[in-house]
Order: structure tokens, then C-alpha cells, then sequence
């Protein structure tokens, strides 16, 4: 039996290259994670000689990662050839990065040719996740770093609900949970993942707001149980009245579960910045979450 939450990874990428130019302007979530995964790197001793920003769609992150790391070769990989093309914008004369189409799920790089692989809020696209975990440990070095983020199960769980009142086609992506990932990222070889989570609330001053954010952003629900084929006016009426009931003072709310994922190739032991607590992805207990 197909699984209804499958992605097709050519709809994917056909997705993000329908919004290459309208992304940065409805990528303000995506670009706060951005920032934050980019200071988790400011306690990491590494220089790294090669850099892979995974996903890096418009390149903000590979220019932000060539800006911290001046003399290593920073690769912008993305599987939208598109949103490569905008990310020349973020190209300066001294400090360029290079840019290669590639899908994660069979990366166009050297086995154990890279130092660091960066990924912002791409896994949830992936069909596969265990593959690109696998790919990432074989191009990176001995003692290579892997940092990421990803949505989490709770992430829009307002929108989940909404639509469950009004059919049974799936509207909202599965998103893994963190000891999942955890689990394979193991699975892949890597040392001790650390893992976290960040539970976030985003407001919008309408559901329609919302609506344009997710279609403008590449962000569409594009699983094989989606509904194929225009939703009906009616139908999405009475999930933006559905939505409504969770109004206060004056704007809706937007839940998202944040997973921040850190694993090594190797078992050195790694500074991390005072009151931060690591703890190995092996020794958590599992809880209940409802996918």
C-alpha cells in the first residue's frame, strides 16, 4: 500500500522553482531558523575547508557561511536550478560562492571531500530521508560536521486540524520527529547526534496571509494523499472559518515545531557554550506524538 505522505521529490522540485523569485519575499520564517542555526555555530571550533550549504535555495545561508568562514570554498546545492539562478544576488566580488544543482538524495560531490554540511528547514522535503543522511556521511571528512534544521510533527497542527474537519485527503505533511532523525542519522554513521527542539508561534492578521506565505515560499502540500485536482471554493471557506475560532487579539495563530540536529563523523569531543546541554540522541526516552 502506498504511503499517503510520500513526496514526489520532481514535484518538489517543480515546486520551488515556480516561486525561485517571489521566495525571499515569503521567507521570513525560514530566514529566523536561518539566523539561529547560524549562531549555534558561533561555540563550534572548526575551520572548514569546504562547505556545503544543503538546500541552500536563494543562498542567503551560503553567503552568511562564506562571510563566517573567509578562506574555505562554500557550495550553494540546491535541487532547484532556479533558485540557484536568484541566488547570484547574494554573490560579491571577493567572496564568491559556487553554486551546483544536485538532489540531496544523490549529492553531485566527491566522497569525503567536505569539512561541514549546513542544511536549513530542508529535510522535510525529502522522500527519504536515510538516503540523504547516508549521502551527507559519505561526502563529508573524518570528523566533518553536520548541522541542520527541520519541522517537527506539531508544526502546523492548527491547519492539520482545520482540514480534518472537512475530509480525509492529507493537507499537511508528515513531518518526522526528532528521535527519528535522531535514529537515522545513527543509522548513517554518525557519532552522538545532539538534538533539540524549538516550539515556536507565528501570527497572521488573516488566513489568507497565511495561505499566500506557504504558496509564495515553495512551502504547498505536495504528498501523493493530497487531493489532485482545484479545491473547491466552498471547502476552503469552511476551513478559513474553522481556522477563525483561534483568533485572539486580532491574528492566528501558526504553530511550528523546530528540530535542530548537530552530528559528527568522528567521536571528538566537541566545546559547546556555557549552560547548553548535550545529550545523546541514544539515551532520550521516546514520546508519544501523534503524526
Amino acid at each position: 500500500m502506498s504511503d499517503e505522505f510520500a513526496l514526489d521529490p520532481q514535484f518538489v522540485r517543480r515546486s520551488f522553482e515556480a516561486v525561485s523569485a517571489t521566495f525571499d519575499a515569503n521567507s521570513a520564517v525560514h530566514a529566523a531558523i536561518r539566523a539561529q542555526l547560524l549562531e549555534r555555530l558561533d561555540v563550534v571550533r572548526i575551520e572548514p575547508a569546504v562547505v556545503v550549504d544543503l538546500g541552500a535555495g536563494t543562498a542567503h545561508a551560503s553567503r552568511a557561511l562564506k562571510d563566517r568562514y573567509r578562506s574555505a570554498q562554500v557550495i550553494a546545492a540546491d535541487i532547484a536550478p532556479k533558485m540557484l539562478a536568484q541566488a547570484a544576488r547574494q554573490q560579491r566580488l571577493l567572496r564568491r560562492f559556487a553554486r551546483v544543482a544536485t538532489d540531496a538524495h544523490r549529492l553531485a560531490l566527491r566522497t569525503a571531500s567536505v569539512d561541514m554540511v549546513f542544511s536549513n528547514l530542508m529535510l522535510q522535503w525529502s522522500h527519504d530521508p536515510d538516503t540523504v543522511f547516508n549521502e551527507v556521511r559519505r561526502v563529508l571528512k573524518p570528523n566533518g560536521l553536520f548541522t541542520f534544521t527541520a519541522l517537527g510533527p506539531d508544526s502546523l497542527r492548527e491547519l492539520r486540524s482545520a482540514w480534518s474537519q472537512i475530509d480525509t485527503y492529507t493537507h499537511v505533511h508528515r513531518f518526522i520527529d526528532m528521535h527519528d532523525l535522531g535514529d537515522a542519522l545513527l543509522r548513517a554513521g554518525f557519532a552522538e547526534p545532539v538534538m533539540d527542539t524549538q516550539r515556536l508561534t507565528v501570527t497572521y492578521p488573516t488566513f489568507d496571509a497565511f495561505l499566500g506565505e506557504l504558496a509564495g515560499s515553495g512551502s504547498g502540500n505536495v504528498a501523493q494523499g493530497r487531493r489532485h485536482g482545484l479545491t473547491a471554493p466552498a471547502a476552503l471557506d469552511r476551513v478559513r472559518k474553522s481556522y477563525e475560532q483561534l483568533r485572539r487579539e486580532g491574528t492566528l495563530p501558526v504553530s511550528l515545531e523546530i528540530v535542530f540536529g548537530h552530528a559528527w563523523t568522528g567521536n571528538l569531543a566537541r566545546a559547546v557554550s556555557s549552560g547548553e546541554v548535550r545529550v545523546p540522541v541514544a539515551s532520550l526516552r521516546r514520546r508519544g506524538v501523534d503524526h
